[in-house]
């Protein structure tokens, strides 16, 4: 039986809600953008619960070993839950924990370099990861300000807590990456767009999960207490439903979201 939403932990919520419907129809562009190939040796940086991970598995089979690291042993937990056949490893992203003289023929991170507290370095330490000529790719949501729906969420957030920066968006613009890649020693750097039409089940609980990012990004909820911070995420939920009854169908709740991945060699 599965538990209520609010009696989740957030990697359960992360895996339940938004796996399947955000994260998983993404990792196919990212492996084929690094080009997977059998017997291939595959690095997944800041892996989550695993889904680039799993999906790479599925691809190589027997013929290939694949590696995950995250630095939340709930992710992980989560991740070898899901697969007993991937090695799932604790650490930094900013700080690789990599076996002596261990190197991958692929590196790929899904939506985390935002997240990292420095950047340069974890670029660095994906290039010490990878074998002469080894590939990588790395994925970062395009701007909000592109998309509609998610624009209009975070307007209504905005209307309670003032101006919000949403770090997921923050490399949104494919050359920050690009430069990032460049300055660590990478060659035959590139960049394609992919636009994915995306349903939820359940536009309800999405909104949910967008507004607890969105207000714990606000600089403004830093200074309330616990339960005022549950009052607003209740108001900015309540208040973004005429968004979701706008973009739902017989489907569910849709909208569009884009994503960079850029792709380099060692």
């Amino acid at each position: 039986m599965e538990l209520p939403f609010a009696q989740l932990s957030f990697p359960e919520i992360y895996e339940q809600y938004l796996v399947a419907p955000l994260f998983r129809p993404l990792a196919g562009p990212l492996l084929e953008e690094v080009e997977l190939r059998l017997g291939d040796r595959l690095l997944d940086v800041a892996c989550g619960t695993g889904v680039v991970a799993r999906v790479a598995k599925e691809h190589l089979g027997e013929t290939g070993k694949v590696v995950g690291i995250d630095i939340s042993p709930g992710m992980l937990a989560i991740a070898r839950r899901e697969a007993h056949d991937i090695e799932w490893r604790e650490g930094d992203a900013c700080s690789l924990p990599l076996q002596e003289g261990e190197q991958f023929d692929a590196v790929v991170c899904q939506q985390g370099l935002q997240f990292f507290p420095d950047r340069p370095a974890a670029v660095r330490e994906m290039r010490r990861a990878m074998a002469i000529g080894g590939r990588l790719a790395v994925s970062t949501w395009r701007p909000d300000e592109e998309f509609p729906v998610l624009l209009e969420l975070r307007r209504v957030a905005e209307r309670h807590l003032g101006a919000i920066v949403d770090l997921r968006h923050c490399l949104g613009q494919e050359t920050i990456v690009e430069s990032l890649l460049e300055d660590a020693g990478f060659k035959e750097v590139r960049s394609n767009t992919f636009t994915q039409t995306l349903r939820f089940g359940n536009g309800v609980d999405f909104v949910r999960l967008n507004t607890m990012a969105l207000v714990g990004m606000a600089a403004a909820s830093k200074e309330l207490t616990d339960d005022e911070r549950t009052q607003v995420m209740e108001a900015i939920a309540n208040d973004s439903a005429e968004v979701v009854h706008a973009n739902t169908d017989q489907r569910g709740f849709t909208f569009e979201i884009g994503t960079n991945v850029v792709t380099a060699r060692s």
